[in-house]
């Protein structure tokens, strides 16, 4: 294993996949604390609460406090935060994404809104994104959680926040700043949260343009895994390449 003493970690394609655990995930977080090595499991799903997903990964056998999860909607909350604090913003998204600015100060509201901050929801409504839509028109700034364009479900996929993201950009002519991977934002929050230096930090990811990139862009060591989306055959294509690819991330226990 590589000597990174603290590890920020993707959820989707490394830790479970298909609705099940990658083969060796519960194996190697129980490496990760037995090494007495921190981490961070890192996610762009907007959808979920920590909590929720805690209790998602736990059904599955992985054992990941909710106080161990960084997502897309708490980086978002934190990064408007930042910029104007306590303000308003007209919110389309999951209780998570609500929950995440009610819980760091932010009001929501149309009247004076500071921002329009748009997530993933299960089902976009129109009066929702046309009032969007018309707030950005006024001059309100535009925030969303991740540029993902579709999502995975049984069923196979629905929209995802990148591609209402993309329409209400198309009607405005204002780009989104998207705040989850590979916005680079969202590994530095993690890095402040563990109190870690991005020299002894490792990013693990199964996406080259999201978590890689990410990484890169933070100044961490990467591990590619290829129990994901990538590819092997497709890593060359990328200008920027990881330190590291593995099949899975059961294939870095047993490494020194």
């Amino acid at each position: 294993m590589t000597t990174a003493i603290s590890w920020l970690c993707d959820m989707d394609g490394v830790l479970i996949a298909n609705g099940h655990m990658v083969e060796g995930a519960d194996r190697f977080l129980d490496h990760l604390r037995a090494t007495n090595r921190s981490f961070l499991v890192l996610t762009n799903n907007s959808l979920f609460s920590p909590k929720e997903l805690s209790a998602k990964l736990s059904s599955m056998g992985l054992e990941v406090a909710q106080e161990q999860m960084w997502t897309s909607a708490l980086a978002t909350a934190q990064f408007v935060n930042d910029q104007r604090p306590k303000g308003t913003a007209f919110v389309i998204g999951e209780n998570s994404l609500h929950e995440a600015l009610e819980n760091i100060g932010y009001h929501e509201g149309t009247a004076n809104a500071d921002y329009v901050v748009l997530g993933e929801t299960w089902s976009y409504s129109y009066d929702d994104i046309t009032t969007a839509i018309r707030l950005i028109e006024k001059g309100c700034s535009f925030v969303a959680t991740n540029p993902e364009t579709t999502g995975p479900t049984p069923d196979g996929s629905h929209p995802g926040c990148g591609a209402v993201a993309a329409l209400i950009e198309s009607t405005t002519g204002v780009e989104p700043y998207f705040v989850g991977k590979p916005n680079p934002v969202m590994i530095r929050d993690a890095l402040n949260i563990m109190g870690a230096h991005s020299k002894s930090t490792v990013m693990i990811g199964d996406r080259m343009e999201t978590d890689i990139l990410a990484g890169t862009g933070a100044g961490v060591e990467t591990i590619l895994v290829l129990s994901g989306f990538a590819k092997r055959d497709d890593v060359n294509k990328f200008a920027y390449q990881p330190s590291q690819i593995v099949d899975s991330v059961a294939d870095l226990i047993d490494e020194r």
